[in-house]
């Protein structure tokens, strides 16, 4: 017979953390509730993950399911390892993603240390994605549910996180959660889930950062590839690659953001035909197995979140990798991540360099 495990669940007041936790807490394994209080911009813009109301919720999600319930103050350290980084990002005129320096740093760092030091053999969140292990490892594999599947995210995970996680809605669909929330009879059954920043409370990114930064974004010419000035820009941290509207320009033909060039202060714009890369450096390359190839591996290829994966060609160096898509991508994006997949395998990933 299996030894009894102690199973900390990541709560957060949503749908799928609380039904993890319903799932978790019917397997007769010891079960206790942690939620991280993070930090907020101000009373009056409360972290979308950990809001009082998020707090009171998931606390009677744990008390309907009768298993300890516990409140971490996560705030210095998030806003030092993700809130920082965001506006460091965009103060060198990157795109970043805050939410993998979060899986990296915060959920998957100080809160599985915490559960760990509390006595859990492993921590459970309600990420969609699954765990599997074989005489190489562990491996880190996509949910069921292609739609919701969160091994983008989590790519930053190495071999100590994935032999202590547990993700129980992996093999699940997002309907079938739903399901599952309504036959727990679980109070959060039919909440809306939020898609924003987390921590710019609601508002729009730019205004945080408006907010925050040392230095305002300044003003600087718009310019095409050949360098002729169309207009002015009220900063480069208000574009991403790629973007089309709000441009404000009057060009006859849709323009999108090519480029940044922090050093000029200038937004590159052109035709959706001039848009795409197809050969990109990646740093800070991490391997879910901890052991980077020898050779050039033949990989998909996200660039982001949401994007369609390609097939590319991945070249480890020193000190990162470069990638050879198929065909040009228009997503790729500096500071984004570039993850790589082998099937169903999410093999781990980067940061795309400018």
């Amino acid at each position: 017979m299996s030894e009894q495990r102690r199973i900390a669940v990541a709560m957060s007041g949503g749908v799928d953390s609380s039904v993890a936790a319903a799932m978790l807490a019917e397997t007769g394994d010891e079960v206790f509730g942690l939620m991280m209080r993070l930090w907020s911009d101000g009373p009056q813009r409360p972290n979308r993950c950990c809001s009082p109301d998020d707090m009171a919720r998931a606390r009677q999600v744990a008390a309907q399911l009768d298993i300890p319930f516990y409140a971490l103050d996560v705030q210095d350290e998030f806003k030092r390892q993700v809130v920082d980084f965001f506006l460091d990002g965009y103060s060198r005129a990157l795109t970043p993603n805050p939410c993998m320096e979060c899986n990296r740093h915060i959920r998957w760092g100080f809160l599985m240390e915490r559960a760990l030091a509390m006595g859990a053999t492993h921590l459970a969140t309600g990420h969609y994605a699954r765990v599997s292990q074989t005489e190489s490892g562990f491996h880190l594999l996509r949910a069921k549910d292609r739609r919701k599947d969160q091994s983008y995210v989590l790519s930053v995970m190495g071999q100590r996180q994935l032999a202590h996680a547990i993700f129980p809605l992996g093999g699940y669909t997002k309907d079938q959660v739903r399901d599952l929330a309504h036959r727990f009879e679980l109070p959060v059954a039919d909440r809306a889930e939020s898609q924003d920043l987390c921590f710019v409370g609601g508002g729009d990114y730019r205004d945080f950062l408006q907010r925050h930064l040392d230095a305002a974004p300044t003003a600087g010419p718009i310019i095409d590839r050949q360098g002729q000035t169309l207009g002015l820009h009220p900063g480069l941290a208000n574009y991403t690659i790629g973007q089309r509207k709000g441009l404000g320009l009057s060009a006859g033909v849709p323009l999108y953001v090519l480029a940044k060039n922090p050093s000029t202060n200038e937004l590159v714009v052109g035709r959706k035909s001039e848009l795409g890369t197809r050969v990109f450096a990646v740093g800070d390359v991490h391997w879910v197995s901890e052991v980077p190839p020898a050779e050039p591996l033949t990989l998909s290829v996200r660039v982001r979140y949401k994007a369609s994966e390609m097939t590319a060609r991945v070249i480890p160096s020193v000190d990162g990798a470069t990638v050879e898509m198929e065909s040009p991508l228009p997503d790729v994006t500096p500071g984004q991540a570039a993850v790589f997949y082998r099937g169903e395998e999410c093999l781990g990933g980067g940061l795309i360099r400018a």
